[in-house]
This record gives C-alpha cells, sequence and structure tokens, in this order.
C-alpha cells in the first residue's frame, strides 16, 4: 500500500533526436515504466541474436536509488525477445544514455521498430551497504546447500 507522500523525483533527460513520449505507468498500479526504442531505422534480430538497443534517454536518480531493466512479460512470452542482464542497473551516478541490451530466444525473427516499448524500468531503493569481515558465520538451518539443497516444489 502506497504511504502518503511517497514519491522519488527522478530527473529524466530526452536526448538529441528523441521525440519519443516520456515513459509512464501503463496503468496505476504498474510497477515500472516503459523504455521505447529510439532507433532510426528498424532492428532485425534473428533467433539467438542480441543487441544494444538505445532509448534516447538519460537519468538523474536520486542517492539511495537504483533503476533496474527489466523485460516486457508479454513480449517475452509472445515473441521470445527478453533482455540479457536482467535486470540491468542503472546506478545513481550514471548519466549516460539507457540502452537494452535485447536478445531473441524464439524460434523466428523480431523486428524492433522506432517507439516500440522493448523494456520497463522500476526505481528501487538501494540502502547503504557495509561489509563485515569475521572469521566464521553464524550458523543457520540451510548451512552451505546451495542450487537444489532446499528442496523442489
Amino acid at each position: 500500500m502506497k504511504r502518503d507522500g511517497e514519491r522519488v523525483r527522478v530527473l529524466l533527460r530526452r536526448l538529441e533526436g528523441n521525440d519519443l513520449p516520456v515513459p509512464a505507468k501503463a496503468t496505476p498500479g504498474s510497477s515500472g515504466v516503459d523504455l521505447r526504442a529510439c532507433i532510426g531505422e528498424p532492428v532485425e534480430l534473428g533467433p539467438g541474436e542480441r543487441r544494444l538497443i538505445p532509448t534516447g534517454l538519460s537519468l538523474a536518480l536520486p542517492p539511495g536509488y537504483e533503476a533496474q531493466v527489466r523485460p516486457r512479460s508479454g513480449l517475452a512470452l509472445e515473441t521470445g525477445l527478453t533482455m540479457l542482464n536482467t535486470p540491468g542497473t542503472i546506478d545513481a551516478d550514471y548519466r549516460g544514455e539507457i540502452g537494452v541490451i535485447a536478445v531473441n530466444l524464439g524460434a523466428a525473427p523480431v523486428t524492433i521498430r522506432r517507439g516500440d516499448r522493448i523494456a520497463q524500468m522500476v526505481v528501487q531503493h538501494v540502502p547503504d551497504l557495509e561489509l563485515i569481515e569475521v572469521k566464521e558465520l553464524p550458523a543457520s538451518r540451510r548451512g552451505e546447500g546451495g542450487f537444489g539443497s532446499s528442496g523442489i516444489g
């Protein structure tokens, strides 16, 4: 539930040549905003191909926040287009263009056109981290069990 007054202000800059709509939530309950392909010509990705797709946007996030770039689930299901390095992290001190590493995991070519909504961006709070080196860690029920150690199902 949203608390009163809870709002994060993020500065957004459209880069030269970007006349696309400003990212916005698709519905009031959406977690993120859609990112669009800011490309001059269509890009076709064959099965297994990947390409960096520019968005024509840069951000200034407040300290203590990051933006995560994630795939759009409907696009992934329908076409096999998803994002590598998911979620991609945009650090608070990064001021360059947001790029989306698109990959076609489907069986047929996928064409990305200017203005296509290709990914979503979610802004998250990132607490300050203090790593404390110790000789031993406290015991836990799981212990050192790795992949699959907690069971299946």
